[in-house]
């Protein structure tokens, strides 16, 4: 509560609420006034949150009308005006919370919750790196699975359940496994057709404990052309270039710049169409982002990845992705899965 006539703060939001509370449910509210901080919920969670909220909030099952529960708790911290996610809740959310806070001031939050996820602590960054350390071992697991009988459903299907059997609660987002001319398409959805000859590009990432990871290689099934061992030189090398260039208060505009120069003076310009990577953390694509767009400095705490591609439409295409963290010490990459063309 940074503004000094805002007396309280009501989290809606699923995400939020666990990062403030560290219980993951889908059915209350989290209320944090001057005096004191509740996490409200309904019988179905009421004994988890009890035993996984952490300290400093009063665990209280909600009951009876929403007006009457909340009037009681604002009326008992003094609360006259309530600050919210105005970037969490829909029109018809709004309006709801118009209703129950009837009689109250609602403000927005400026986005303040979104703003302090930006920047991880040790203990994310550790689970951050869990997350990645389980894909990882997936995709040393695909290798030794992939035939030209699989299909691209079943490389992603494989991945998500190697991932979900060794400690992931889920994955980060839907699985990208691709192959043959489907390549070229940056976020392609697995087929059930056998996987084509040439590039197969996987994108994939595990949720563990709440935060994500992000990860993709390419690798070629059957024969790699003369063309194909270009196109893939070219991508990594824009990645290494682009990762020894991440560093404390460099923007990501300036590092996008650095990974899309090396493609476009190989003669593909206009074939790398995304940006050079996004900030992960709870969800999969957070601020700071790394793109022309992007003219915020990295800091201690930042999450990123590095990720150029080239899509050369109806052909083929290549995309390698790696995580970089920041800490007061600079920059490092915590993606340890080889990068160095594979042929299987």
């Amino acid at each position: 509560m940074l503004e000094p006539d805002i007396d309280a703060m009501l989290v809606t939001s699923e995400k939020n609420q666990y990062y403030l509370t560290g219980f993951d449910f889908q059915d209350g509210y989290v209320l944090i006034t001057r005096k004191k901080s509740y996490l409200l919920t309904d019988f179905r969670y009421i004994e988890a949150a009890r035993e996984e909220t952490e300290a400093g909030f009063e665990v209280m099952t909600m009951k009876g009308p929403r007006a009457k529960m909340f009037s009681d708790l604002l009326e008992e911290n003094g609360v006259g005006k309530i600050a919210f996610e105005e970037d969490k809740v829909t029109v018809a959310e709004k309006s709801a919370l118009d209703g129950i806070f009837k009689g109250y001031t609602l403000c927005p939050s400026n986005n303040l919750i979104s703003r302090m996820r930006i920047k991880k602590d040790e203990d994310e960054i550790e689970k951050i790196i869990s997350a990645q350390r389980i894909a990882e071992k997936a995709f040393d697991h695909i290798l030794g699975y992939i035939t030209p009988e699989r299909t691209e459903a079943d490389v992603a299907l494989e991945l998500e359940f190697y991932m979900r059997s060794h400690g992931a609660k889920s994955v980060s987002f839907d699985t990208i496994a691709v192959s043959g001319t489907a390549s070229s398409r940056p976020h392609g959805v697995p087929r059930n057709v056998k996987l084509e000859s040439g590039f197969l590009t996987m994108d994939f990432g595990a949720l563990y404990k709440g935060y994500c990871s992000d990860m993709t290689r390419t690798v070629v099934v059957g024969k790699c052309t003369d063309e194909m061992k270009k196109v893939y030189n070219t991508v990594l090398e824009a990645q290494l270039r682009a990762l020894d260039s991440y560093a404390l208060g460099k923007t990501g505009k300036e590092i996008d710049k650095v990974a899309r120069d090396i493609i476009n003076a190989a003669g593909y310009e206009g074939c790398f169409g995304h940006g050079l990577g996004h900030g992960v953390g709870m969800d999969i694509h957070e601020a700071p982002g790394v793109s022309a767009g992007s003219d915020v400095p990295f800091e201690s705490g930042h999450v990123v990845t590095c990720e150029p591609g080239i899509y050369l439409e109806g052909r083929f295409g290549v995309r390698i992705e790696d995580m970089v963290i920041f800490t007061k010490d600079g920059a490092k990459d915590i993606t340890l899965a080889p990068k160095e063309l594979i042929i299987l």
